[in-house]
């Protein structure tokens, strides 16, 4: 291998996880003596090994400690976050809809709810609810945060009338009817935050909610006392909220929860508050989030005159939460609640170890704390960015709870949340899949050309700068894919450079035609929008089977028009034997003996194959001697069973696949080789398919190229299910063909990009992060339009080399195997032409 060493730019990559937090702090440190420092490092140390797990005394010298100097423990919480969630800070885009704010509670601090007003409804109508709800989804948001008192139908005669009235004998009934109601018409995901509830309440909200949540607050009791935080507050009686807690576990609800400091609580009680949350999460593993909520003084509430905490405590009990709580539990912290919500200093919070903003809301005020505004978007991606954080989308489903929506979603819930989530489980911020000619995001575009900058983790910077100099392994290669950000736009650099260095500033491409012979096929691919048949799950268009005249017909006019290559790949019909390819072929030969035949994937040899009774090699032997110049690399999907086992469970393994190509390239047959992405993969099953191809291509060395083909969504019966995501976003789909020139460096030289799925603009993009082909011609490509594909079928050669130039690069007509094609005169005729011959169309 030729070494290539990536340019890790100094002012993207700030070095050590957690530089940089102290400049604003320096007044808290500086206050202990030797012994205490000592115990302070000791206890740090202790916390961090432990992943949460730190016991209750220590914890409560740790929180003592924490409180006096923040400063050692919130560079502590900074590493243990960044360890587990990278440079990333999430958020949600959000509508609050605040369906009562009548509650039979009476908390201190609180301006939400109030008793019953004449002329006032005590709760929004279903039309109301709808209204706001609509006004969140036209802006953008996808979760519905539905805020409210806690069984106010208990203590007011009005809302048990109205409830009547509506139809519903509690306040949770009618919340699950509007929640319901809301995903129906709108597709926002609800989360229901209604206070305490049982266990037939929690079954219900979570038919039709995505999450649940109740803030612990505080779980001494001890404020339940008269005039104190929670006196008169039946609902508050910790016993109760913890209830709750266990049993949403118990039904597998992703969970919101948390602690409100400054209402009167001790040091202490914040720490048994956070250990309670911790062993109700080691024991069903539903605590998705923890809020750190600061206590802010309102006119008119017992606790108007009360002291509210300080920053320096709010910092520390940030880092406190992030250190006692296991590292995959997020930590956020409200921003609108700081102490001067307009100046950024929420940005701080970052610093103590937070990686969550909780719901931001482009339209609806925080209901809770009406006078504090949220930031505005842009001003929270610009404090996050300042401190070389990513702010990321996310669903009211935390992006690993999305991941396993199937054991932590209802069903009827579970295909919007595919639908929105990418391969890490983050929110989808834009409406581009591939195959649709809506644009490519200018966002995304300008990520990978550098137009987003964020730090940079050391693991990441490793596998890049290994990429030119060794073979990287399976966690490299996956990490690798996990690029946002900077990492995104040297992921792309570095690629390209390395495709400079190997191909120069060459983009070639191949005048083909593809021949689909038939579309009924008896497997049952779940992907497949292209194959009809009795067991097919979606019909699209009419079935088809072509003759062997009308496939020699079609070779001859591909012929006549320059091509030097026929693609003919089909579904599997339920008559065929290994006869009708060796016909196909023969058909071809004859009547364009010059006619390079791409055809036949693995699937197709390996069932010839079994249906004439000989091996593998044999049949190829047979296919060889017939005309078969290459072998398309199809029919590999990704080349890990865990995810065949979902998309093509009847068809062939990747052990078979890996066979027939080994054997072909032991026969002189070169092929190429693909993958079809995004749809329930993820990056590490990615990284198994680079890996086989790689490992195969050591051994035998007979792939020609790789082809990156993301999952086209819209004809999909998968899609159509509601089983899959809307094929990778587009900053995967480069990133796809970026880390294939990084991961097969040495190996394969060729990475192409397909337009039909990415539109000219796309393929502009891929072309400068790796990629040194453009495919060919297609003439009548068909299978990526039966998906939906709204690209056309065929592009010309100016046009292909106009899309070159544009780039900079030069443009190069090649055969199937990257060589020049031998110079011909376009025929106009041939002795053995046969007349056009009609589809034979069978059912």
């Amino acid at each position: 291998m030729v070494g290539i060493a990536p340019v890790c730019r100094k002012e993207v990559f700030f070095g050590m996880v957690g530089e940089g937090f102290a400049c604003g702090i320096g007044e808290y440190t500086g206050g202990m003596d030797t012994s205490q420092k000592s115990l302070y490092a000791t206890l740090i140390s202790r916390a961090e090994g432990l992943a949460g797990g730190l016991g209750r005394e220590d914890a409560y010298r740790l929180a003592r400690l924490a409180t006096e100097d923040p400063a050692p423990a919130m560079a502590a919480a900074s590493s243990v976050r960044d360890g587990a969630f990278g440079p990333r800070v999430t958020y949600s885009r959000k509508v609050f809809i605040p369906l009562t704010k009548l509650c039979r509670d009476n908390c201190g601090y609180c301006t939400f709810a109030h008793p019953p007003r004449p002329g006032e409804r005590a709760y929004l109508t279903p039309e109301e609810v709808l209204e706001i709800a609509r006004s969140g989804a036209e802006a953008g948001c996808k979760e519905a945060l539905f805020t409210l008192g806690d069984k106010p139908e208990k203590r007011y005669r009005e809302a048990r009338e109205e409830l009547c009235e509506l139809g519903f004998a509690t306040t949770v009934e009618y919340l699950a009817h509007c929640s319901r109601l809301v995903f129906e018409e709108t597709g926002l995901l609800p989360h229901a935050n209604p206070g305490v509830l049982s266990a037939e309440d929690i079954r219900r909200l979570r038919e039709v909610t995505v999450s649940q949540g109740i803030m612990m607050e505080e779980v001494s009791g001890r404020l339940l006392g008269r005039d104190l935080a929670h006196w008169a507050s039946p609902d508050k009686k910790p016993e109760r909220r913890l209830a709750t807690l266990e049993e949403a576990g118990r039904q597998g609800v992703p969970f919101t929860t948390g602690l409100l400091i400054g209402i009167g609580e001790t040091t202490e009680e914040r720490v048994d508050t956070l250990l309670a949350i911790r062993d109700a999460h080691a024991r069903h593993g539903h605590v998705q989030e923890c809020i750190v909520q600061n206590f802010r003084a309102k006119p008119g509430t017992r606790m108007a005159d009360a002291p509210e905490p300080g920053e320096r405590e709010m910092l520390a009990t940030i880092s406190l939460a992030r250190l006692l709580l296991p590292p995959e539990v997020t930590v956020q912290a409200p921003p609108n609640l700081a102490g001067d919500e307009t100046d950024g200093s929420y940005a701080a919070y970052i610093d103590a170890g937070i990686n969550d903003w909780g719901g931001v809301s482009p339209v609806t005020p925080d209901h809770v704390n009406p006078e504090r505004p949220w930031p505005h978007l842009d001003a929270l991606k610009a404090r996050t960015e300042e401190k070389g954080y990513l702010l990321m989308q996310r669903l009211a489903l935390h992006p690993a709870y999305a991941l396993e929506c199937e054991r932590w979603v209802d069903a009827r819930l579970r295909p919007k949340v595919k639908a929105d989530v990418d391969s890490e489980g983050f929110a989808r911020e834009h409406d581009w899949s591939p195959g649709m000619t809506s644009p490519v995001p200018a966002e995304e575009v300008a990520e990978a050309r550098g137009g987003r900058p964020s730090r940079m983790r050391p693991e990441f910077v490793r596998a890049l700068t290994k990429a030119g100099e060794r073979d990287l392994d399976l966690r490299e290669i996956e990490t690798l894919f996990t690029a946002r950000g900077t990492e995104f736009s040297e992921l792309c650099r570095v690629a390209d450079e390395l495709r400079r260095a190997v191909i120069g500033d060459e983009v070639t491409y191949v005048v083909n035609r593809n021949i689909n012979y038939t579309n009924l096929c008896y497997f049952r691919c779940k992907f497949c929008a292209f194959s009809k048949g009795p067991k097919s799950l979606n019909l699209r268009g009419e079935p088809y089977l072509l003759s062997t005249e009308e496939v020699a017909r079609r070779a001859r006019e591909a012929w006549d028009r320059g091509a030097s290559e026929v693609t003919m790949v089909g579904g599997i019909h339920a008559s065929f034997t290994g006869r009708n390819y060796l016909e196909y072929l023969r058909a071809v030969k004859e009547e364009v003996p010059g006619m390079h035949v791409h055809a036949f994937t693995p699937l197709e040899v390996w069932q010839g194959a079994k249906t004439l009774g000989v091996s593998v090699r044999e049949f190829l032997i047979e296919l060889k001697d017939a005309g078969l110049s290459t072998l398309p690399g199809t029919a590999a999907e990704v080349l890990d069973d865990e995810v065949r086992a979902v998309i093509c469970p009847d068809k062939v393994n990747t052990r078979q696949w890996v066979e027939v190509m080994r054997e072909a390239h032991a026969l002189g047959l070169q092929s190429t080789t693909t993958i079809m992405f995004g749809h329930v993969d993820r990056p590490v099953n990615w990284a198994r398919h680079l890996l086989v191809l790689r490992d195969l291509q050591a051994e035998t060395g007979g792939f020609t190229e790789f082809i990156p083909l993301p999952f086209v969504h819209m004809g999909a019966p998968l899609f159509l299910q509601g089983n899959s995501r809307r094929g990778p976003t587009f900053s995967e789909t480069v990133k796809m063909h970026a880390v294939g020139r990084l991961a097969l460096y040495g190996y394969i030289d060729n990475v192409q990009v397909s337009w039909v799925k990415l539109g000219v603009e796309g393929a502009k993009v891929a072309l400068q992060s790796g990629c040194n082909d453009l495919g060919g011609t297609l003439m009548n490509e068909s299978i990526s339009r039966a998906a939906g594909a709204d690209h056309g079928q065929e592009m010309l050669p100016e046009e292909l080399e106009a899309v070159i130039r544009d780039l900079g690069r030069t443009p190069r007509l090649r055969n199937t195997l990257y060589g020049t094609p031998e110079p011909r005169e376009r025929a106009t005729e041939h002795p053995k032409r046969r007349s056009a011959l009609p589809t034979v169309r069978t059912r």
